[in-house]
């Protein structure tokens, strides 16, 4: 029987009478807000009471000044108690979810997560919309024609059941003060807030029966934290909350300094994820992606030290068994599960432009934030919250950092189906390119582990 844990009524108990301006002076001037002033403002603007251009200026405040751990902790508890609390508990097994801060290419959570549910872990996958100029699961998902990612609470329960993983959206149910939260950052540019990141995913997670969570939190140009001391903190922050709730959490620091893989660009990307679990993808994606699983299988209690489980892993994936859980996850979903192996089914792009090399000599470095907005703007990503996505479109590379390029040759390909802004965005994906006479140093994928 479907069953919710009712919301604490202390996020609503306190509400006094305040003034929204008084707190976003307050804030602007780097004061600490009380919890009782985080939940006015929170409530207020998810009941409508708060304008979207108050709660824009004070998400602006935010990011300036940063937020106290005290209201860090106000802030995700009111979020998760604006909505229902899922409880799992009458699903079978160890639930753990896997969450990125957000990347260029990034689409690890299609493949550890169905690795990580083929080697028995229960994954209740809450998942969100792409970002600026890095791209969202729900979005790639969606690329897939008929699949749905707006699952009833009921259903999502029973696919957790039958398959071992489901992909849910934020719904009016789970954590409904988030999701307006969250469209609004996307288009007031203060997504990169520490504070707000940490919110916003920990709330969404601890809105569903987890007993652990991997986090796999980017930096880089291409990561809303591009120093590795802010995307530490940020890991610190979240495994902090999540350990107070009781949550086993563990988080990885991985580079986002250039794509990951070589598909940016929602149908491209669920390409490369169906060439990653039939072991045939980057090297890059497959070593991050099943390192995740791993940490995933290891925290669900599938293999009891991180080297059994980094075993299971690979062999989740040699074996195709992480293939065919993506199938029957994609089926179950009312998505064809054919275009795993009919790229032609996908949405596909009506024109294509070529990047070319100017010189010859090593690729020393590929901007990813300017690939990743380079794909915003022929219609990868959104400019404005209500923006539809193009999920055919994209940029493939064709070289990435440490590999040799004649003058000349392809650097990337652009797909298109419109051409208003494919100059634009060609001139973004030259400039993100860098060709030095000399190879570059071999770089870290993974920098750190805490938790």
């Amino acid at each position: 029987m479907l069953a919710f844990t009712s919301p604490k009524p202390g996020c609503y108990a306190k509400e006094l009478k305040m003034r929204t301006v008084d707190l976003i002076f307050r804030k602007r001037q780097g004061e600490e807000l009380s919890p009782e002033e985080v939940v006015f403002l929170v409530n207020g603007f998810t009941r409508g009471e708060i304008p979207d251009y108050q709660m824009s200026a004070f998400l602006m405040a935010v990011c300036w000044q940063g937020m106290t751990e005290r209201e860090v902790s106000a802030l995700t508890d009111c979020m998760l108690e604006s909505g229902e609390v899922i409880d799992l508990s009458g699903v079978q097994g160890v639930k753990v979810d896997k969450h990125s801060t957000g990347g260029v290419g990034d689409k690890t959570s299609l493949i550890a997560a169905p690795i990580a549910a083929a080697a028995g872990v229960v994954v209740p996958m809450i998942s969100g919309r792409g970002l600026g100029h890095t791209g969202g699961t729900l979005d790639k998902l969606e690329a897939i024609p008929g699949f749905r990612t707006s699952l009833s609470i009921g259903e999502f329960h029973a696919q957790l059941q039958q398959l071992g993983l489901a992909f849910i959206g934020q719904s009016a149910e789970v954590t409904p003060a988030d999701g307006k939260l969250y469209s609004l950052r996307d288009a007031t540019a203060t997504v990169e807030s520490i504070a707000l990141i940490a919110s916003s995913i920990m709330s969404k997670k601890l809105a569903v029966g987890l007993d652990a969570l991997v986090l796999d939190v980017k930096v880089g140009s291409g990561a809303f934290m591009k120093k590795q001391i802010d995307a530490r903190r940020l890991a610190q922050l979240m495994v902090g909350i999540g350990r107070r709730a009781n949550k086993r959490v563990q988080a990885l620091i991985t580079d986002m300094n250039q794509p990951l893989g070589y598909a940016v660009g929602n149908a491209l990307e669920i390409m490369e994820v169906s060439q990653t679990l039939q072991n045939a993808g980057p090297v890059d994606l497959t070593r991050l992606s099943l390192e995740l699983a791993a940490r995933m299988i290891h925290l669900g209690r599938a293999a009891d030290s991180i080297e059994e489980a980094r075993e299971v892993a690979q062999t989740r994936l040699l074996d195709g068994s992480g293939y065919k859980k993506l199938k029957e996850v994609i089926t179950a979903q009312g998505g064809n599960a054919q275009v795993l192996d009919r790229f032609e089914l996908l949405p596909n792009a009506t024109g294509m432009r070529e990047v070319y090399s100017p010189r010859s000599g090593y690729v020393s470095a590929v901007d990813a934030e300017l690939i990743g907005r380079a794909s915003q703007m022929i219609g990868a990503g959104r400019d404005l919250k209500d923006d539809a996505i193009d999920p055919a479109v994209g940029v493939i590379l064709e070289v990435k950092v440490g590999q040799k390029v004649e003058s000349g040759g392809v650097l990337c390909r652009i797909y298109y189906t419109g051409e208003d802004r494919v100059e634009d965005a060609a001139e973004q994906v030259e400039d993100a390119f860098r060709i030095s006479q000399q190879a570059p140093e071999e770089r870290e994928l993974i920098l750190e582990v805490v938790g």
